[in-house]
């Protein structure tokens, strides 16, 4: 696998979203959880995907059940939840893993484009995020300390 193009993740409804759709664009793709410290980052998302997605930007978001159990609820439960907290309007993928045997295939593809600190591929905690540029290859990859506004200029320079 070579872009993000060649890659296909379900929709909470379990439907397929052909990421090949989203050639073109710069994509911000972040595992979330609702039950995390990190939670309150979907207000920053949010503000990202308002403010850019008129010229090629979109926020992909991943609930993921991996860290600490702080995504336990159903796919209805946590849109219920983004919505009514953070008013999130960007998609929400189906529940993934990112590490381990079940891993999905684009974040074992996003690890390796991406290493963390000291090369390390593991997706430490919540809301670890990947910029993706619009040729569909892995720009960067954010901790989940960094906040959405801190990835501001990145996204700037690629649009």
């Amino acid at each position: 696998m070579t872009s993000i193009a060649d890659f296909k993740v379900a929709r909470p409804d379990g439907t397929t979203l052909d990421l090949g759709e989203k050639a073109g664009k710069v994509l911000l793709i972040v595992n979330t959880a609702s039950k995390c410290g990190f939670t309150p980052q979907y207000e920053g998302l949010e503000a990202l995907w308002r403010k850019y997605r008129d010229r090629g930007f979109e926020v992909l978001a991943f609930p993921c059940n991996q860290f600490g159990k702080q995504e336990p609820g159903s796919a209805d439960e946590i849109a219920e939840f983004c919505d009514a907290n953070f008013g999130v309007s960007f998609p929400l993928l189906a529940k993934i893993e990112v590490n381990g045997d079940k891993a999905d295939p684009l974040y074992d593809w996003l690890k390796a484009e991406a290493p963390g600190l000291m090369g390390t591929k593991a997706i430490k905690w919540n809301f670890t995020k990947f910029l993706i540029g619009r040729d569909g290859s892995v720009v960067r990859r954010y901790a989940p300390t960094d906040k959405p506004a801190a990835i501001e200029k990145d996204i700037e320079a690629l649009l």
